[in-house]
């Protein structure tokens, strides 16, 4: 008699720690009876029937998911490997568990095919410099596929590039010679502006000659100041002019 109500009394412990549960504030329960879905619990004490009532933990936090590299074949013919990282979180617990029968790993998958079959639209280019628009494609996508299982997919994010040696040799190739076109045309506008410079001068000094030989006393000031041996003196022209006229008159 003892021994049966020794075994009563721990059959009774057992179910009732198996029929009172509790839920963290981020967690919600799925419970079924007798195989039927009877709604969502918790969070808190969560008591079920023992042995007809069954429940399944679901996670509400923001799961982060890393998607494995993935070999993508660019609009441009260019191969390539790409990883991502995936943001989702489960909005409607009883839909994660009845619509599909493992949400993280159908996440993953979705997330992996949506990758290589997005950027495949894209050309390397696009893919380098436009990497925020095709985020935000790649999560409306994949965000589009999931909410039937009641996840929300509120961010992607991709993490690599990984390109062929020989891209990368040409593409560094292609940079530098973009640096030479801006470094000639940066010079080459340096000459047109002290062209304009000059132009501009010349028609003030022509306007008043007298400035012509304060510059030429100028430049000898410089010259001397540099302590040289030599001094080379400069001969305005129109010094030379009256000279070169009277030639002409005589020849005449």
């Amino acid at each position: 008699m003892f021994n049966l109500i020794t075994v009563l009394f721990v059959l009774l412990i057992v179910l009732i720690a198996n029929s009172v549960k509790i839920l963290k504030e981020y967690e919600r329960g799925v419970v079924f009876r007798l195989g039927r879905y009877v709604g969502v619990r918790g969070p808190g004490l969560i008591i079920l029937i023992p042995i007809l009532e069954k429940m399944i933990k679901v996670n509400l936090r923001t799961i982060v998911m890393d998607v494995p590299p993935q070999d993508v074949i660019t609009k441009d013919n260019v191969s390539i490997k790409v990883n991502a990282v995936v943001y989702f979180r489960v909005l409607h617990p009883d839909k994660a568990v009845l619509e599909v029968e493992d949400y993280y790993y159908a996440t993953s998958q979705i997330s992996q095919t949506t990758l290589r079959s997005i950027l495949g639209q894209f050309e390397l280019d696009d893919l380098l410099s436009n990497r925020e628009k095709i985020n935000m494609e790649l999560q409306s996508v994949i965000d589009k596929h999931t909410d039937p299982w009641g996840i929300k997919v509120s961010a992607v994010e991709m993490k690599h590039i990984d390109l062929p040696q020989e891209m990368q040799r040409a593409m560094a190739r292609q940079a530098e010679a973009e640096r030479e076109r801006r470094a000639k045309i940066i010079h080459a506008e340096g000459e047109l502006q002290s062209a304009e410079k000059l132009s501009q001068a010349s028609e003030i000094m022509s306007k008043s000659p007298i400035t012509l030989q304060l510059r030429y006393l100028q430049t000898l000031n410089e010259i001397a100041s540099e302590k040289n041996s030599t001094i080379v003196f400069p001969i305005p022209m129109e010094i030379i002019k009256p000279f070169l006229n009277k030639k002409d008159d005589k020849g005449e």
